[in-house]
């Protein structure tokens, strides 16, 4: 039987199914309540139950009267009340150790790696930011997390090979499945402002796709109506490596446009789509971008050049949104 949680301030509601505990009806939902181990150990989904039944109330129900949400089943309708996450300062950044389990090459240098904390923890975390993957005596190797909040059985994170790259040589010829890593995070500021009406512009180069993704996978869970419009740019087709994920994206919702744009496409007119520098498109199509909110993903130089071109047109600093990653290559002298 399906049950309607109501949740107090935000007055956002959204429904549980049989069996299924407030926290993790939520999360399926797209509404980020606050959690940290989803076991009943650590506290941080904790809430007060204003109206309604959940089952096995006395158990459940700690001395203060508040309720954990990972545990609690309903019984009736429910009326809540916790403070949704929405921002950055809300969510712990923590360490964590965590597990290979997916190695999958999906071009010949990207990998789609799939990490897995223990199973009595889970990392919250924002549509968009990133993890540090800790090294040894070396600095941490920065990664966008790629898949959005509501599927956190795994981190899912887009690693390109790049030449001369300590990390990312070992994870493509050295580690293997259920290998060990530590990771800290989730870090960043870049991610989905939510309760913005306007609409949205992502513009990802290369791997800078990776987070996008992750925003994307969030706002076709939560139902946000407002236009979206993806453009992604590459050298080559074949570094448009999921590009049939966007390609059926586009053909489900329709409030979902996507541009794929080639900078090296060849001659021989194996490229039909379009062609050039993916910035100078978006003005293209857009010359205006006074009433857009703007997320942008990828090297340094394209988001440097990007503000300049796009504040041009009319772009709001503001309603701008970066989340540029520089590649780390091994060091000319080295002691290893």
């Amino acid at each position: 039987m399906t049950y309607n949680i109501k949740i107090q301030p935000s007055g956002h509601e959204f429904t549980t199914e049989e069996d299924e505990s407030v926290l993790d009806a939520a999360l399926r939902q797209g509404i980020n309540l606050p959690y940290g181990c989803r076991s009943g150990e650590c506290g941080a989904c904790q809430g007060l139950l204003l109206s309604g039944k959940i089952y096995g109330q006395d158990e459940n129900e700690l001395s203060d009267g508040s309720v954990l949400f990972c545990q609690a089943q309903p019984a009736s309708d429910l009326t809540i009340k916790i403070q949704e996450v929405d921002e950055t300062r809300d969510i712990l950044i923590k360490k964590y150790p965590c597990r290979i389990e997916i190695l999958e090459k999906l071009s010949h240098d990207v990998m789609r790696v799939k990490l897995k904390i223990p199973e009595m923890e889970r990392m919250q975390f924002l549509a968009g930011q990133y993890i540090n993957i800790l090294l040894d005596n070396d600095n941490p190797r920065s990664f966008s997390i790629a898949n959005a909040p509501h599927d956190d059985e795994y981190i899912e994170l887009h690693i390109r090979e790049i030449p001369g790259g300590k990390l990312t040589h070992q994870i493509f010829h050295d580690m293997h499945r259920k290998d060990m890593l530590r990771i800290e995070g989730p870090l960043g500021s870049f991610f989905i402002r939510e309760d913005s009406q306007r609409p949205l512009l992502l513009i990802g180069g290369g791997t800078g796709f990776a987070p996008l993704k992750g925003m994307l996978e969030h706002c076709f869970r939560t139902g946000l109506k407002q236009p979206i419009h993806l453009f992604w740019g590459a050298h080559g087709e074949q570094d448009l490596y999921l590009n049939k994920l966007p390609q059926q994206w586009a053909k489900e919702y329709k409030h979902f446009e996507y541009t794929p744009v080639l900078s090296g496409a060849d001659d021989d007119g194996s490229w039909s789509g379009k062609k050039g520098l993916v910035t100078h498109l978006v003005v293209a199509k857009y010359p205006d971008l006074s009433g857009f909110d703007i997320y942008m993903s990828g090297a340094p130089d394209m988001i440097h050049s990007a503000v300049e071109l796009f504040e041009k047109h009319g772009a709001q600093k503001e309603r701008f949104f970066s989340d540029a990653f520089e590649f780390s290559a091994k060091p000319k002298k080295t002691n290893t």
